[in-house]
């Protein structure tokens, strides 16, 4: 005799949707809560998924513990309700497992989000995207850091690494001022770190003996994702699923060389991109511009799997966004694909890249 599931249209699909479970990691400073259940919830029952797991973030612990209890609950998909360093902590714990990364933007950066192109302003949509949506398996990074005082720390990251003039300004930025005005605080933190004129000293070796020396820079930035906040392009040809890292070197010549840095992030490489991509990309005039823009003395790029880095004195590191303070050394490495992140559903001919569960 046939269970009532299993006599019902599509009764054993419902059957196995019941038996999967989500979880969500909040940060409580964050979200509005109540909006936020009862979105999850209307999906969430829609889908026809066990209740859903709530787990809330505290200042000691920005989420990690909180996502290992929801592994070990039995989630299948973890999300993450807050600012990027919720979701790296999501992340790190997520990633190489069975279950997959959701995101429900609520900080001022959500850089990954940005990065997948992913909405920032629907909740329901991404909170749909829980239950029904797919995975895309993206890289995930892993840097090593040593501090001055010789201890060793490992991190993960989703989309850049830091050190010099950008990690400086993150550490500078006044929490009261981020409060008002988001990411516009970066912009007063940038001025008054900018005028920090020392540059550092550092080696590096990329890969395995592919290229390695010394260089004098102001920021070195490690990236597996090209944009920051205000749709800045730092990286231009970063992919998220291309199994590399890009890494860029500042080192501009006093002030006109930030001026022709600031030129080419928030405007030229967000431009030359679409160019390039576009048919009118394709003529020999955009690939002149791309290369001329490319090879400009304040800043160098170089793209490698492996990126080891040490300093000549201790400076300021930020991961996604996030200050660590200083170290004197790091190992940055990619695993390729190894974390799967929910995106909304897509039609059949939009879907390329993504994998389905």
């Amino acid at each position: 005799m046939s269970t009532p599931s299993e006599t019902a249209p599509g009764g054993q699909d419902a059957l196995q949707t019941e038996q999967r479970t989500a979880a969500v990691v909040y940060n409580p400073v964050k979200v509005h809560l109540p909006t936020l259940k009862r979105t999850v919830a209307k999906h969430e029952q829609e889908a026809g998924w066990a209740e859903t797991l709530w787990f809330e973030t505290t200042e000691e612990d920005p989420g990690g513990g909180m996502a290992r209890a929801a592994l070990e609950a039995g989630a299948d998909v973890v999300a993450a309700a807050g600012g990027d360093g919720t979701v790296r902590a999501v992340a790190e714990v997520v990633h190489g497992s069975d279950a997959s990364l959701a995101l429900l933007p609520s900080g001022t950066g959500n850089l990954l989000a940005r990065n997948m192109k992913l909405p920032l302003d629907d909740l329901g949509g991404m909170a749909k995207a829980i239950f029904s949506g797919h995975d895309r398996p993206i890289d995930f990074g892993l840097i090593g850091v040593e501090r001055p005082d010789g201890s060793r720390e490992e991190f993960g990251f989703l989309v850049m690494a830091g050190l010099g003039l950008d990690a400086r300004m993150l550490a500078n930025t006044r929490p009261e001022l981020k409060k008002r005005v988001g990411w516009l605080a970066y912009l007063d933190s940038l001025f008054r770190s900018v005028r920090d004129t020392d540059g550092f000293e550092f080696r590096y070796r990329l890969d395995e003996s592919a290229r390695n020396g010394s260089v004098r820079a102001h920021s070195v930035i490690v990236g597996n994702c090209g944009m920051l906040q205000a749709n800045a392009m730092l990286l231009p040809d970063a992919e998220i699923d291309d199994g590399v890292f890009d890494i860029v070197v500042m080192r501009p010549r006093g002030f006109f060389g930030w001026v022709r840095i600031g030129a080419r992030v928030f405007w030229e490489n967000a431009i030359l991109r679409w160019f390039h991509r576009s048919s009118l990309g394709n003529t020999i005039i955009g690939r002149r511009i791309t290369t001329a823009a490319k090879q400009e003395r304040p800043l160098r790029y170089m793209r490698g799997e492996e990126f080891v880095l040490r300093l000549e004195k201790p400076d300021e590191f930020e991961i996604d966004g996030d200050p660590e303070g200083e170290i004197i050394a790091f190992r940055a490495r990619l695993d390729p694909g190894s974390l799967d992140v929910r995106i909304p559903a897509v039609e059949p001919h939009q879907g390329r890249g993504v994998r389905r569960r």
